[in-house]
């Protein structure tokens, strides 16, 4: 009476005598039938009832890229929910995938440190023309060059059409094929090892996309108890839920042991409910730690989380879920209010200097204090946390395409802010996360796309679209991009081009030379002392400047501008230390040369101060 709901990893897996186990969860339906075509034939058997609403078949000599479904009493005949490839779209038959075909070369690879980690989100459809993962491998020297560690893809599970942001996914297990399905992946992150360089994936378990979503059919993986801004809430703590939390964390152990990625993003985990005594995050945690125990590599597991609460990354023993880090998106909001005036939304917690103030010295603006937004107090304190367990950043897909028309920093901000923003957050002690693009200054837009085949969710997305952001396009006088127009997803794709000595190459080199400096100079690698204040505070007067000093030592110190006006530097110089860097150098696109300490302080410029024994 005592045991456990049975685990029973489900999908097409290949057996090490090389048969084919087909395994699903469908308590409801006492029959099944696994439908297969080989030569185009169709060959329909009844599979096995198992017991807790498991149902199985096992057949040898089953080729690779088999097409196969599930036939119901009812005669639909549907793709498989943990499906590992959908060559043909999510209400195709689903296709036999075997990952332990794939000859992996990386086996001296053991991981990217978490304090060395500068991640790279991009999403692969706009990242190069082709649109591919595979198309990805050739700009990876580039991004190595630059000083990136880790790429971070967008998600990739199999989505309605060609086009989308990878959150409408349908098929948690399944590469999306127009990407190049999963063998591509396999490539993709075994020359990113070559390189170096780390791949971190995005995945979502908070919800599952609108169109080719056929789990529910199946059995109970929705619950009505909890809803998401998306869709129906995952049932992770309801009646039957355990097969559900089982394949969440399966899936997650999928990426690791199958794809080798090195970390993963955890989509909006505080619209994961669960109340039960031990978290499906935890768990999570456990199994993929595991595995990589298992493979011998370093696997970070991040949560995106818009709670600010520490728990998140605390040990278990205290009454957290041991995850590996957690984005801080209180650092993005800080600067971006700051420079850019925004007062919508969220944005209404921000916009003072004394925010980023804090956002430096404690990591979360709000930790238990109260939010004007939410009304209520919000947050729980950082305190000596690890900093290199938060993930900022100043550009990310949300910040930008959640805009209406997408529109990137410098179609609205001075070159010169673009420029003290990277110069912020390359001396954060977090963990730096930048967006495809932003290193050289892209100005093409990231909107959001889409590519649904259901016409009244089409017309949905559009309406929803336009009713968000109604008021600013009566403003503008400007039409919303159509999610759905392949025209909108086209004007997403990067230009990928920094000449040398145009703005695009000045701004490459200013983010290659901080990420060079975070990465060799001792006090922007010791993540333990950070200090950050405003000269001359007066409330009547809100002071202009902001410094900065990192390392034990102080033995860096930031001159910061945050005025769109000339400001006194009245900042001496100590003993040994010199001028390492100003953002408003001539070759990073500004006016400045570094003879002497300047005594004016140019609009948004930030300058570095080090002990010439100590910095390069």
């Amino acid at each position: 009476m005592f045991d456990r709901y049975p685990h029973r990893p489900q999908g097409a897996l290949r057996q090490p005598d090389g048969s084919v186990h087909w395994q699903l969860w469908a308590p409801c339906h006492p029959r099944l039938q696994l439908v297969t075509w080989p030569n185009g034939q169709e060959v329909a058997v009844t599979m096995q009832p198992r017991d807790s609403g498991y149902h199985s078949h096992r057949q040898a000599e089953v080729s690779e890229g088999l097409r196969y479904a599930y036939r119901l009493p009812d005669q639909r005949t549907l793709p498989d929910p943990a499906s590992r490839s959908q060559p043909g779209g999510v209400h195709a038959p689903s296709a036999v995938f075997s990952p332990q075909q794939y000859a992996w070369t990386d086996q001296e690879w053991r991981g990217i440190p978490r304090d060395q980690l500068v991640i790279y989100e991009l999403h692969v459809g706009t990242f190069t023309p082709e649109g591919t993962l595979e198309a990805i491998i050739p700009r990876l020297p580039e991004l190595r060059a630059l000083g990136v560690t880790a790429i971070e893809l967008m998600p990739l599970a199999q989505f309605a059409g060609e086009r989308n942001w990878g959150y409408d996914g349908a098929y948690p297990f399944a590469v999306q094929n127009s990407y190049g399905g999963p063998r591509a992946l396999q490539r993709l992150v075994d020359q990113a090892h070559r390189e170096q360089i780390a791949v971190f994936l995005d995945v979502v378990y908070n919800h599952l996309g609108p169109e080719g979503n056929y789990s529910g059919v199946f059995g109970p993986y929705f619950t009505d108890r909890y809803h998401t801004p998306w869709g129906s809430a995952i049932n992770v703590d309801g009646p039957d839920s355990e097969p559900v939390r089982q394949f969440l964390i399966d899936n997650a152990c999928m990426w690791v042991r199958d794809f080798h990625v090195d970390g993963l993003r955890l989509d909006a985990v505080h619209a994961i409910y669960d109340f039960g005594a031990r978290h499906v995050l935890a768990d999570l945690q456990s199994a993929v730690q595991a595995e990589a125990r298992r493979q011998g590599r370093s696997v970070q597991v991040i949560a995106e989380s818009n709670q600010n609460d520490v728990r998140l990354i605390d040990p278990p023993p205290s009454g957290g879920y041991g995850l590996d880090g957690v984005w801080n998106d209180d650092f993005h909001h800080s600067v971006r209010a700051l420079l850019a005036g925004e007062q919508e939304g969220y944005y209404r917690d921000f916009g003072q200097a004394l925010h980023l103030v804090k956002a430096f010295n404690d990591v979360f603006v709000y930790d238990g204090c109260y939010s004007p937004f939410r009304r209520r107090n919000h947050g729980n304190r950082v305190a000596d946390r690890d900093r290199s367990a938060f993930v900022v950043c100043i550009h990310n897909h949300d910040q930008i395409g959640n805009r209406a028309w997408g529109d990137r920093p410098l179609t609205y901000l001075p070159p010169a802010a673009c420029r003290l923003a990277c110069g912020l957050l390359m001396l954060s002690p977090c963990i730096p996360l930048l967006f495809m693009g932003e290193e050289y200054g892209e100005r093409r837009p990231f909107p959001f796309f889409c590519s649904f085949g259901d016409a009244e969710l089409v017309q949905s997305v559009r309406e929803g679209r336009r009713a968000e952001f109604a008021a600013l396009e009566f403003q503008w006088g400007e039409e919303l991009p159509d999610p759905q127009d392949p025209a909108t997803f086209a004007s997403a794709r990067l230009s990928w081009d920094w000449p040398a000595g145009t703005p695009a190459g000045q701004m490459r080199r200013l983010y290659a030379d901080l990420l060079e400096a975070r990465r060799n100079w001792p006090a922007l690698r010791d993540r333990r002392a950070t200090r950050a204040r405003l000269t001359g505070h007066d409330d009547a007067n809100p002071p202009p400047l902001l410094v900065i000093e990192r390392g034990e030592a102080r033995t860096c110190r930031a001159w910061a501008n945050l005025t769109a006006q000339p400001q006194p530097c009245t900042l001496e110089k100590r003993d040994g230390e010199r001028l390492l860097l100003s953002t408003e150098q001539t070759c990073y696109g500004g006016a400045r040369t570094l003879d002497s300490l300047p005594d004016l302080l140019e609009p948004y410029e930030l300058i570095l101060l080090g002990q010439g024994d100590q910095h390069p």
